[in-house]
């Protein structure tokens, strides 16, 4: 008789941790391997955020604080989303939460009911069809397609939605701070306090030194986010170029973070130099990751099958030598 919970077996492990670990493993190997699988900037925590954190460290603000966020926080968020995205909130109508993911699924637990019905957009971050069914909801995926260039619209700017939408984002990405564990939302005021009832039973506060850190992340100097944008974009435009050169591969042109989503659907058929068909995105991944060294994801664990991602959050000299061995893989392929 198995102890584990039945929620629990209808869940999978993060197919994008699964291909970091799968790099990490083939490197201590010994083989040489570029990883473009993970979602994290290369670049450090700005020395700004840095010495906040150190600040509190040092000022003993080392304490519980409020559950779903300090009163600092909450209004930098605040602050945030009136300046950055328009959107009119007050303090009791935020959470913060350690990490994006948490706050997701914090809303998830808070609004379900069994068997209810989640729209989930795909290309979907691999997280949320499991977070729905852990909530006892059932995902309904919805496909997008590369015509529609997988469009991204902040709906809680129709006015007529935002009493009924959370918007959530996180230091994360923007400030270089994935370790840091801080995200947040802003919503109805009757979703936010079942969020920090949830989190009150299970986490409790994030981090007091991280939101000291995520303070200074919001409130202080934006200037290095315009040299980091700049930096991406031309690792951006020279990954759409060449992968755009690939017979066999076609790449939109993204609008915003630091990834691309190319079809790979030109190659399915074809055999590698081990003579294994290449019948789905994952063969396709799979053969990249050991004839190669590449590692990226395949898309249909983001629920497009067909694509696969990968991040140019690394040194342009990794993209150009990556770029230049799934070149050489695609054109052996027969």
């Amino acid at each position: 008789m198995s102890i584990i919970s039945d929620s629990l077996k209808k869940i999978k492990p993060s197919p994008t941790i699964a291909v970091t670990q799968k790099a990490r493993e083939l490197k201590a190997a010994g083989k040489d391997v570029i990883g473009l699988g993970a979602g994290e900037p290369d670049f450090d925590t700005p020395d700004n955020i840095k010495q906040a954190a150190i600040k509190a460290i040092n000022d003993g603000d080392t304490k519980y604080t409020a559950v779903d966020g300090t009163p600092a926080l909450k209004k930098a968020i605040v602050d945030k989303f009136k300046n950055e995205n328009n959107l009119e909130y007050t303090t009791d109508q935020v959470t913060v939460g350690a990490g994006g993911k948490h706050v997701i699924y914090n809303a998830m637990m808070a609004t379900l009911n069994e068997g209810d019905e989640v729209i989930v957009p795909a290309p979907y971050w691999v997280s949320y069809p499991d977070m729905v069914l852990l909530a006892g909801g059932t995902p309904i995926i919805l496909e997008c397609n590369e015509k529609q260039g997988f469009k991204f619209f902040t709906i809680a700017q129709i006015d007529s939605l935002k009493d009924r939408v959370l918007t959530m984002n996180g230091v994360s990405k923007a400030y270089s701070m994935t370790g840091w564990r801080i995200g947040y939302a802003a919503g109805p005021k009757d979703i936010i306090k079942a969020i920090a009832k949830i989190q009150s039973q299970s986490t409790t506060n994030p981090s007091s030194i991280s939101q000291a850190a995520a303070v200074e992340a919001l409130s202080g100097t934006q200037d290095f986010i315009k040299e980091r944008a700049t930096s991406f974009q031309e690792r951006r435009d020279f990954v759409v170029k060449a992968l755009n050169e690939i017979d066999g591969i076609e790449c939109l042109n993204p609008d915003g973070a630091f990834y691309v989503f190319p079809s790979c659907k030109g190659l399915m058929g074809k055999k590698d130099s081990s003579g294994n068909e290449l019948k789905t995105d994952t063969d396709f991944v799979q053969s990249l990751l050991e004839n190669s060294g590449i590692a990226v994801v395949q898309g249909s664990a983001f629920g497009l099958e067909g694509f696969f991602r990968i991040s140019y959050a690394t040194s342009m000299e990794n993209l150009k030598k990556a770029l230049e061995k799934i070149s050489t893989f695609c054109k052996n392929l027969s």
